[in-house]
């Protein structure tokens, strides 16, 4: 992608068309991927009551986003992690470096008092810059 054609990029979330969002959104080299919960494919919650499981589950839709948009992992440039109790913040940060030990992006992790759903404890955002 060469210009700056606004690519919009769903997963299929039962949320996006709702509330008007895309999970992420290419212009040019940028891709932002949006708050990504942690959704089965059904949409239904992904590993309930497993902080890791659903922080893997997250990093799996931004993964895949990101190959829509044209890019990898290895173009995300930044991450932030929202999480609802820090008692689970290690095991949602390990899920973190199984994707990204190596490339090791900028990253934020911020306790929030509640996310969308109660049931889920993390939503992660991305953005990377996708050299073609």
């Amino acid at each position: 992608m060469q210009d700056n054609t606004r690519q919009l990029i769903s997963s299929g979330s039962p949320y996006e068309k709702p509330i008007g969002f895309s999970r992420a959104v290419r212009v040019g080299k940028h891709v932002a991927v949006a708050g990504t919960a942690p959704i089965a494919d059904d949409g239904s919650n992904a590993a309930p009551g497993d902080p890791h499981g659903q922080a893997k589950r997250c990093l799996e839709i931004i993964e895949r986003a990101i190959n829509q948009a044209g890019g990898q992992l290895k173009h995300v440039v930044r991450t932030r992690i929202f999480i609802t109790d820090t008692a689970h913040w290690k095991e949602i940060a390990r899920a973190h470096g199984e994707f990204f030990a190596e490339l090791r992006p900028a990253s934020t992790c911020v306790q929030v008092s509640a996310l969308l759903d109660p049931d889920w404890f993390v939503e992660i955002e991305a953005d990377a810059i996708v050299e073609d």
